[in-house]
């Protein structure tokens, strides 16, 4: 009888570090209610309601199959998928590869910047150009942190302006309640038009961020590095017991790769860790739409951040219009933090090459705050970044599908065949989605 009583505090132990474990989904999650998505779900509950809730519900089905796999490609090899495709392609290959995968970093990254600088005109009537500013040197205070305290703070905060953004995006909700019925009535797949059919190819081809797919198996890595830094500190200190040993985590070399039984884990929190917080993201989205329906039907103008900031103003009051206006700044910040940090681990894993994160902070913004400079439309160009991000989704999603496959790589870990011919469907809806919404950008 005494051995259960034994492994009990241990197995409580591992459950409660099961939840630690939760965290790099939230910071992927940022990219899918970033402010590239907010004008999409507003303009189509504004202009047809509840009809395409089912197309941000199917949106949200397939980011968690394409996250999750993301996720397990860092847990399994302990590799990021950068550093995979650098240790598979040649120089010349890999160099190219950078490139894309660059040009896609600093596309997000002018999106977010964009909308921080946005958010701050609606709120405060600051000035475009001196907006985007100050959205940069916040972000470059958020991944200070990162670099100064490590990768759970950043975690924390990021996590807490998906917070502040899901109140933002969500209060309106509370002063006009959707109908219920009509809610579920958008849960039926159909379509009413060719403006119906564009718009819902919009949002279910931006449901993946190229960006997020690169960052996610990198988190997703480090925090197997610190599972296992922080059971290796667990050991040494039982065997230390007694004694004057003082065991810090930092002071603990990491060991080999972790035991099948480990890895099934670590993956079960992350399918844990996925499903949260893509359901918090999709809910946000939802909201967003719903909101519209409810409280926008035929507004026009909606297509716009600027406009349907206007539009929710006139039609709910001034404290849900500043609500809304603080949850796009909290999406505008986290989503340039974790747009540079992805960029950072894109560079690391393709180049080898460590760079600063403040540093690349400090250059990607230059290309944003150029453009505001220019006087062109914010709107216009979020819509030009999106379809930069567009040509980067094949070279993300491709790979990832390839790779989760490769019995080599991960083992009895490697995708089922359910799973596979799941995970291509999805890549192959999405990839055909971009390139349809590519085409119809440039003939109009």
């Amino acid at each position: 009888m005494s051995r259960p009583t034994l492994d009990r505090p241990a197995q409580g132990v591992r459950h409660a570090r099961l939840v630690t474990l939760l965290g790099p989904a939230f910071v992927a999650a940022i990219a899918y209610v970033d402010p590239g998505n907010v004008a999409a779900n507003l303009t189509a509950g504004a202009r047809f309601g509840y009809l395409l809730v089912w197309v941000l519900v199917v949106a949200n089905v397939m980011a968690v199959l394409v996250q999750y796999l993301s996720a397990k490609l860092g847990v399994v090899t302990g590799r990021s998928l950068p550093e995979v495709l650098g240790e598979r392609l040649s120089r010349r290959g890999r160099i190219a590869y950078w490139a894309q995968a660059e040009v896609v970093a600093m596309a997000t990254d002018v999106a977010e910047v964009i909308g921080g600088a946005i958010a701050l005109h609606l709120l405060f009537g600051v000035p475009l150009v001196l907006g985007g500013i100050i959205t940069g040197v916040v972000s470059m205070l958020v991944l200070a942190v990162q670099q100064r305290r490590g990768q759970r703070v950043f975690e924390t905060v990021v996590t807490s302006m998906l917070g502040v953004l899901t109140v933002g995006f969500c209060a309106g909700l509370f002063f006009s309640p959707p109908d219920l019925g009509a809610v579920l009535g958008g849960l039926v797949p159909r379509l009413d038009g060719p403006e119906s059919v564009l718009l819902a190819a919009s949002m279910l081809g931006a449901t993946v961020m190229p960006h997020a797919i690169y960052l996610h198996s990198s988190l997703a890595r480090d925090r197997v590095r610190h599972d296992a830094r922080v059971e290796r500190r667990h050991a040494l200190a039982a065997g230390a017991e007694g004694r004057d040993d003082v065991v810090g985590e930092d002071d603990v070399a990491v060991p080999g790769p972790p035991s099948p039984p480990v890895i099934r884990r670590l993956l079960t929190a992350t399918r844990w860790d996925v499903v949260a917080a893509l359901v918090l993201a999709g809910s946000v989205n939802i909201a967003m739409l719903l909101l519209a329906a409810a409280n926008l039907p035929g507004r026009t103008g909606t297509d716009s951040i600027e406009g349907a900031h206007a539009a929710i103003e006139s039609s709910l009051g001034p404290a849900v219009a500043v609500l809304f206006g603080v949850g796009l700044l909290a999406s505008g910040l986290a989503s340039t933090s974790v747009g540079a940090y992805a960029g950072a681990e894109i560079m690391s894993g393709l180049l080898h090459v460590r760079v600063s994160l403040l540093a690349r902070r400090l250059v990607t913004l230059v290309p944003a705050i150029v453009l505001l400079a220019t006087g062109v439309s914010p709107t216009w160009l979020l819509v030009v970044s999106q379809v930069v991000l567009s040509f980067g989704i094949p070279f993300a999603m491709v790979p990832l599908v390839r790779i989760t496959r490769d019995a080599g790589l991960l083992g009895g870990f490697r995708n089922g065949l359910v799973t596979q011919l799941a995970a291509w469907a999805v890549a192959a809806v999405i990839v055909a989605l971009n390139v349809a919404l590519l085409w119809l950008t440039f003939t109009g």
